[in-house]
């Protein structure tokens, strides 16, 4: 399977022009229009200017937004994967376990508890370099969203597919993502094995700290981060594109608070760490630098090292685009009108 990527990717916000543009078209066709039934009866101008066509030029305007779009795309530099080489680094091996139960909408950490975690993780992966990164996500049950890998550009890429609804049991088991993460590591030592669990420790499945205290046994240090506040807020939901508010069986809206204390005893039982997030600081490189200071082993991994160009496929279409646009005039060829072919008349 290649990997699929833009080079360029910055390019692409230029396509949020092309809404704009094609706004613009449908007022100034609007005005034209409306400017013609000015001059008189409709059908006795249209005899007064034969030549005159109504749809060429929304014809061309349709040709020239493609052959805009797809000149955008050229710009950003699609490309496949072509190769993949074995990669043995110097580094850690770290797997996030990341909760997406409802209540990581809730808005107390801005723009709301997932989102925010979801940017620290990107951001951190962009400064990875040896290490091996995979991801785990839970609610009612854990699931592998990322192998341990050291292919970041992939990481990425599931990352931001992230949500809530991917989890079909809703909860929170911590216990389920440790027990998947003590599984997830490649064999051997696991000196240089950390785990971080990103949640709001509302543990309602399972005893996360015995599974803590196993994953110890197997060399695993676990830091945890907590996320959202001590207070409770609600967790917003959408009814019918209007906003509103997690209710329970019984009518009243729920609140989500951070449970500190079963995250602390986590952390505690693999002599890891316990970082309270906030709007300013998730937190996660505080935890990665402890990390960087484990023992270092050799980590083998697979990951894509050349990429072919596809930029010629699109430029190609766009010339001719170009071509076709110059070609279609936006008043009727009284020559090409003249002719019959198959007793039509052109």
């Amino acid at each position: 399977m290649q990997l699929f990527r833009f080079a360029n990717s910055e390019y692409l916000y230029l396509l949020l022009a092309l809404p704009l543009l094609i706004l613009f078209f449908i007022i100034n066709e609007y005005r034209k229009r409306k400017a013609l039934r000015k001059l008189g009866d409709v059908s006795l101008v249209k005899k007064l200017l034969p030549d005159l066509s109504r749809f060429r030029p929304s014809v061309k305007f349709i040709i020239q937004i493609l052959a805009l779009s797809l000149a955008i795309i050229m710009l950003a530099r699609p490309q496949f994967g072509s190769k993949i080489e074995e990669v043995k680094r110097q580094g850690v091996e770290v797997i996030i376990a990341l909760d997406v139960s409802n209540s990581m909408l809730a808005e107390d950490i801005q723009p709301n508890r997932l989102e925010r975690a979801k940017q620290a993780i990107s951001r951190l992966v962009e400064t990875l370099q040896n290490d091996k990164i995979g991801l785990i996500v839970f609610a009612g049950d854990a699931y592998t969203q990322i192998p341990v890998t050291t292919d970041y550009i992939s990481a990425k890429m599931f990352l931001s597919t992230i949500s809530p609804d991917m989890v079909p049991k809703q909860g929170t088991a911590i216990g389920s993502a440790i027990d998947l993460g003590i599984r997830s590591f490649s064999p051997g030592s696991g000196k240089s094995k950390a785990m971080i669990i990103i949640t709001d420790g509302e543990n309602h499945e399972d005893d996360p700290v015995t599974k803590a205290k196993e994953a110890a046994a197997a060399g695993i240090v676990i830091h945890t981060i907590g996320i959202g506040s001590i207070e409770g807020v609600p967790v917003p939901v959408s009814l019918t594109g209007k906003k509103d508010f997690l209710k329970d069986a019984d009518g009243n809206t729920v609140i989500t608070k951070l449970d500190e204390n079963i995250l602390k005893e986590i952390a505690i039982a693999t002599n890891g760490k316990y970082v309270k997030a906030n709007n300013s600081n998730i937190g996660l490189d505080e935890i990665f630098s402890y990390i960087k200071k484990l023992k270092k082993q050799e980590l083998e991994g697979k990951m894509y090292t050349e990429y072919n160009d596809q930029f010629q496929i699109f430029a190609g279409a766009v010339l001719l685009l170009l071509l076709i646009d110059f070609l279609t005039m936006e008043r009727k060829n009284r020559q090409l009108s003249n002719l019959r072919i198959f007793k039509f008349r052109v």
